[in-house]
Order: structure tokens, then sequence, then C-alpha cells
């Protein structure tokens, strides 16, 4: 490869010199884009994601019918009175007498409306024992879960004088409550401790607390950026509090990743003799060329998330890619300037017992040259081994189950409601997710309209979808009417899906279906979560597409090298293969459950395999942009390809294990969340990064490339009129110094 162009060119070098000669003007053009975005963000407001909006399909044809009718459906609530034992069943006087108290005191908070007894309803199971008292909340539905207390306070007033009776309230508004307080300050903390764990480990990294402080800060106000850049792009793409954080875990991640990368530079620079002016040049077209093509490429892999279709996952994708362009616009423009006004401060706030680490700062990690000097010893053995064994560890992934997981998957018993909840569903099959039928026709009470409605019902529990009972709720201004159809399966998705299908494919065809006019859309929790599933599995193949073939492309440009590209796709897909089949092992087939306090679950939810993709192919760009540009570095500067693999591996182990230590950290504080669908995420991204820091960048990558030699430069010409992104790296015409030392001591020419 030779030298090759002596001059410094690039983004990053380029923007790296400007920040470093006008550093007050770099600071201050950061503090007001930061400023201007937070306050242009709360003056906009955000706009977050409608139910309409949501999906493709029945369910958001459904949401549009009810959103054009202006009709807005209240919390529906249920209050469950259930014979314990051998207690009164529902024609005894002591049960009616319970029935008839509740009724009266949810009536008296005046927090309720359109309060029906199971009397009249219909709503007794079968064996008598069980009953449902059934209300709606009134306000506005998507904040009944904060007046729904004093219903929740009267409901057990009636429990406690009715000691033979299980009397218990379930629904939208007591649910929301219920995880509110259980879980909303479980959230908040977990978020909140995320900064002070990544700060531990970056002053244990730096050992001085002005150098720690640097990567967190540019993390922060990268984050606080982007919350104000997604007010605006809310009104355009509505946003959610999930995409906001996945937003908060990806700005946190990657921004301290950029500045950890680019701040071990500098600092190995002056470590190794040279001037603090040149040691940031070096930096900025170094670290900071490998920051601009991590960054590209996580945002690529971010915007896949875009072709899903599915309002939530969009949100997600964009606001992930806003966070890293910020952190990565941030790291190679105002982090320079900040280093050039620090100077020799940034070492300020030394622990005096990590003070022998300043002058290792630049040095070789002891473990992985031991490491590498094994695997560069025995390349196939080492490939053998490593490849095999994240096969092996990827191999559940093929007996992957997928799916929404229900309340008590969820939660497990950690909640009463959950309790209540199964107990619900075993008296009323599928009464507390029923589906809905949303009737629009010219007019709701014309004769045929009417007769076919009531043939809907009737065929409904005939069909074997439903045990009934079917409640009708006419809005005769609106000409629409709701169908509540409880399915037979209950909280079982699979029996559940298939008493929906029932309803869709021959119950309504065969009813509704015959007159015109008539749109009847099924919608509800089961018909949503087959709606979203079938678009989540519809995406799989362009999402996945997108994602691998632009990354292999900007690959390829930014290394100028087929072989790098291939190599870097496939060992992305081997760590992303191995996180998947932890992910089966311990939260599908139970394999060491108890550890991480998944017991029980037996499925991965749906929408995480597609998520866990396109954040890892992202991340895991990271390591390997910064790992191979080292070593294409070095290869630059004229040291044999095994030398270079070397060189290039060893003198970033210290930084990658540093990044990678703070992402596990982070990603584990929400494995150890009660949500399984989030201790999901947490324990499948905190896997992927450990392996893909260790056995993949340690072990795989130097082995593969020392059994590749020459062949890792390998660039056909039919390709070489493709644009050239490599020229950022050429620390050589910075660095006057003559020689320098290889890892073996031995002088080589830089």
């Amino acid at each position: 490869m030779g030298n090759g162009d002596a001059r410094v060119r690039g983004l990053a070098a380029r923007a790296g010199g400007w920040s470093a000669r006008h550093r007050w003007a770099a600071v201050g053009i950061w503090v007001l884009f930061v400023v201007l975005a937070m306050g242009l963000g709360s003056a906009a407001g955000r706009v977050d994601v409608n139910e309409s909006e949501q999906l493709k399909g029945e369910t958001a044809t459904a949401a549009r019918i009810v959103e054009d009718a202006g009709i807005e459906e209240p919390a529906g609530e249920s209050v469950l009175v259930q014979a314990k034992g051998e207690g009164p069943k529902a024609t005894d006087p002591a049960f009616r007498s319970a029935v008839a108290a509740v009724v009266t005191a949810v009536e008296k908070t005046g927090q309720v409306t359109d309060v029906t007894s199971p009397y009249e309803s219909d709503t007794i199971s079968k064996d008598g024992r069980s009953a449902l008292i059934q209300f709606d909340m009134r306000g506005d539905p998507q904040t009944a879960g904060e007046r729904v207390e004093p219903v929740l306070e009267a409901v057990a007033d009636v429990q406690k004088e009715n000691g033979s009776l299980r009397i218990e309230e379930i629904g939208g508004a007591s649910m929301m409550k219920t995880f509110d307080d259980a879980f909303g300050d479980d959230f908040k903390k977990a978020e909140y401790s995320a900064v002070p764990v990544a700060l531990g480990i970056l002053l244990i990294a730096f050992g001085a607390l002005v150098a720690a402080l640097l990567p967190v800060a540019l993390a922060i106000t990268a984050i606080v950026a982007t919350m104000g850049l997604m007010g605006l792009v809310s009104h355009l793409q509505p946003m959610s509090d999930t995409a906001n954080s996945v937003m908060l875990l990806v700005g946190l991640a990657v921004g301290v990743d950029y500045c950890l990368f680019y701040l071990r530079r500098e600092r190995e620079e002056r470590a190794a003799g040279l001037d603090a002016q040149t040691a940031l040049r070096i930096a900025a077209a170094t670290s900071g060329r490998a920051i601009v093509v991590s960054g590209v490429t996580v945002c690529v892999a971010m915007a896949g998330m875009l072709f899903t279709g599915i309002a939530e996952f969009e949100a997600m994708g964009l606001a992930s890619l806003m966070v890293v362009a910020v952190a990565m616009v941030g790291s190679v423009t105002v982090l320079p300037a900040l280093l050039s006004l620090l100077g020799e401060r940034v070492e300020k706030g030394r622990l005096p017992f990590l003070r022998r680490r300043r002058s290792g700062a630049g040095n070789d990690s002891r473990f992985w040259s031991a490491v590498l000097k094994r695997v560069l010893a025995r390349p196939v053995l080492s490939v053998v081994v490593a490849a095999g064994a994240l096969l092996a560890v990827a191999a559940p992934a093929l007996g992957m189950k997928t799916e929404n997981l229900t309340l008590d998957q969820e939660f497990g018993d950690s909640l009463p409601i959950v309790q209540t909840y199964n107990r619900v569903n075993e008296a009323f099959p599928g009464g507390s997710e029923p589906a809905e039928v949303v009737v629009k026709a010219d007019d709701i009470n014309a004769p045929e309209v009417k007769a076919a409605l009531a043939d809907f019902r009737a065929q409904a529990v005939a069909s074997g979808a439903s045990r009934g009972p079917v409640e009708i709720k006419l809005h005769d201004q609106q000409n629409l009417a709701f169908v509540y159809v409880p399915l037979v399966g209950g909280s079982d998705q699979d029996a559940a899906g298939a008493s929906l299908e029932k309803l869709r494919d021959e119950v309504r065809p065969a009813t509704l279906g015959k007159v015109d006019g008539i749109e009847a859309p099924i919608t509800g929790q089961v018909a949503g979560n087959k709606d979203f599933n079938d678009q989540l599995v519809g995406s799989v193949v362009p999402v996945f597409a997108f994602v691998v073939v632009f990354a292999f492309v900007l690959m390829l440009l930014s290394f100028r090298s087929l072989t790098v590209a291939v190599t870097s796709i496939v060992l992305n897909l081997l760590s992303v293969g191995a996180a998947y089949g932890i992910l089966v092992a311990v939260f599908q087939h139970g394999w060491g459950a108890s550890l991480v306090g998944a017991e029980g679950v037996g499925a991965i939810i749906t929408w995480l395999p597609l998520f866990l993709f396109v954040i890892l192919f992202g991340l895991s760009m990271d390591y390997h942009v910064f790992v191979v540009s080292r070593i294409r570095e070095a290869r630059a500067r004229g040291l044999e390809t095994r030398d270079a693999i070397r060189h290039g591996v060893v003198t970033t182990a210290g930084v990658v294990t540093s990044a990678a230590v703070i992402m596990v950290a982070v990603f584990a504080i929400f494995g150890t969340l009660s949500m399984q669908s989030m201790k999901q995420m947490g324990v499948g991204l905190a896997a992927a990064v450990l392996i893909d820091a260790t056995v993949i960048r340690g072990v795989l990558l130097p082995a593969v490339m020392s059994l590749l030699g020459e062949r890792n430069w390998y660039f056909p010409t039919w390709l070489r009129r493709l644009p050239d992104l490599t020229h950022d790296e050429a620390p050589e015409a910075l660095a006057p110094t003559p020689r320098a030392k290889d890892d073996e001591g031995e002088k080589v020419p830089v």
C-alpha cells in the first residue's frame, strides 16, 4: 500500500484543525446549537404517535374511523366479584348484595359513568361463581390512570366487608396506574444511574476527573440537543416515549464511545512525546476519521427502521439516527476545541490510587498482547474454535419463537393485578381483551344493518370464536356501532388468534359483509398484535437488506478493500446471531433464567429481533471501524500486515475494552428491570457488545486477517473508480518523529 498522499485531507481532520484554531468559536457554536435546539423544540412541542398512525391494516382503519367520527373511547374498567372456595354463587343474596355495594361505591366517587350490573349485561360465568361489573372512567382516557385511585379505594372498602368473596378491579386505567407506580420509578432509576455508572468507569479508564467528565458532558449535551430536535421533527414524523428512551440509551453509548476513542488517541500521542497540538491533529486525522465512518454507518443502520412502516419503529430509528449524528458532529468539532483549551489541565482531578495509569496511557495491553500472541501463532485453530463457539451459541436462535408477551409473561406474579387478569381470563375467556368491531354505515339504525349486527352477534358465538356475551354499543349521531367480542382462547395468544381469524374470515363476511356500504374492521389487543406481527414480518427482508448493503458499501469506500468490507459484514452477523442465541436460550428455553429473573417467559417479544439487529449492527461497527482503521493506519506506514494487525489490535484494546465495559454496564441496568421486554433488550444488547468486543475483535478479527494476509487489501481494478474516503489517516504528515517502536520493540518507519 505504501504511504500514499502525505497531505491530510477529509472532513474529520479539517474540522478538528479548524476547531483547535478557533476553539472559543467552536465551543460557542456548539453551546448555541444545543440551546437553540432545546428552546425551539420546547416551543414547538412534541407530537406523539397516535393509534391511527401506529399500523396499517384493520387496526389502523378502525382507529381512523373512530378518530374521524370524533369519538374518544373511554378507559373501560371491570370489577371481578368471585366466590372464594365454597362461597356464595351469583344467585345468592350475599353475592347480589356485594355487587350492589360495588355499584353504589364506584358511582359515589363521581369518576365513573355507564356502570352496568352483571345481572343486566349477563356477565356471569358459566359456573355461576364469578361476575363482572363494568363501567367507564370519565375524562381523557390517556390520563385516566391519574384519576382511578378513588375508585380503587372504593372497591377495596367493599372487599373488606365481604371476606367470602374476591372483589378486584382491572382495566385500562387501573393497569396504567399500577404499572406507573411499580415501574415508573424503575425506569427513571435505570436512566439516571446510567450516567454515574459511565462516569465511574471513565474515571477508572482515565484516572482523572476532567478527562472522565468530557465524554459524559458531550454525550449529555448531544442528548439534550436531540430531545429538542425530536420536538421539531415530530411535526413531520411523530415521536414517542419509547423513542425517547432508546435515544437516551444510544446517545449515551455512542457519545461516550466517540469521545473515548478521540481522547485516548490524543493522550496516547502525548504520552509518546509529541506536543499537545501535534497530538491533537493526529487524533483528529485518525480517531476523528474512525468516528465519522462509524457514525455514518450507525446512522445507516438506524435508518433501516424507517423501512418497517411501523410508526413506533420509525420514531425510534429517526431519534437514534439524530442522536448519533449529533454526537458524531460534536466529537469531531467541539471536543478538539475543548482539548485545545484545556491542554494539560485535562489531567486535573487525578485519582491518587490510579496515578500509575498516566504513564501507560498509550502503552499496549498486556492481557491482549498475550492473547494476540497465541491467536496469531495459530490463526486457523483460533478461527475454528472462536467461530465454532459463536455458532454453537447462536444455534438456539434457529428455534426462536416470537410473540407479544401477555401480562403474566411480562410481569410474572410480581403484581396482584396480574393474578386478577388471569382469574378474569379463566372465568371469562377473552373478556379482559375482547375483539372490537367498529361498524360504520350510512345509517346505523337501518333495518338491514340492525339485522346484520344481530346476526353477527349470534354467529360469533355459534362459530366457536366466542362464548359471549357479545356487547353492542351504538353511536347514532356518528352512525357507528362498537361490537365487543370476548375471544375463545383468552390469554393464549395462538388460540385467541385463531378465534380472531374465524371472526375476520368467516363470521364477518357471512353477516356484516352482506350489507352494502358497511365498513367493519376488527381491532382490539389480539387484532393489534396480529397486525403488528404481520407488518413486522413483512419488513424484515427490506430492513436487513438495506442495513447490510449500505454498511457494506460504506466499509468498501472507507477502507478501499473488498475483503475488509466482506469480513466486516460476516463478523457483525455472527455477533448478532450469538446475541439471538443467548436470548432464546435464556428467555425461551429458560437456561439460566433464574440468574436474570426470567423464569417462565417462554418467548421473545416480537419487536426485539429486528430492533436488536439494527441497533447491534450499528453499534458493533464502532469497535470494528476503530480497530481496522488502526490496522490500516499501521499498514499505510509500512508495517507488514501481520505486524500491523498486532499493532492495531493491541494499541486499541484498552479503549475498546473501556468502551465495551461502559456499554455493557449501561445495557445491563435495563436487564435488571422487572418488565421482561426491557430485560430481554438489556440482556441482548449487553451480551452482544461483550461478545463483539472480546471474541470478535480480540480473536476472530485478527485471526481472519492474519490468514488473509495481503489479501486483506484486495480492491479490484473495476472498483477503483469509486470515491476514495481513506485520506484522513496520515499522522506521518503531522508528527515529524522519524522512527517509532512496534509491538516487538523493533524500529519501524513512520
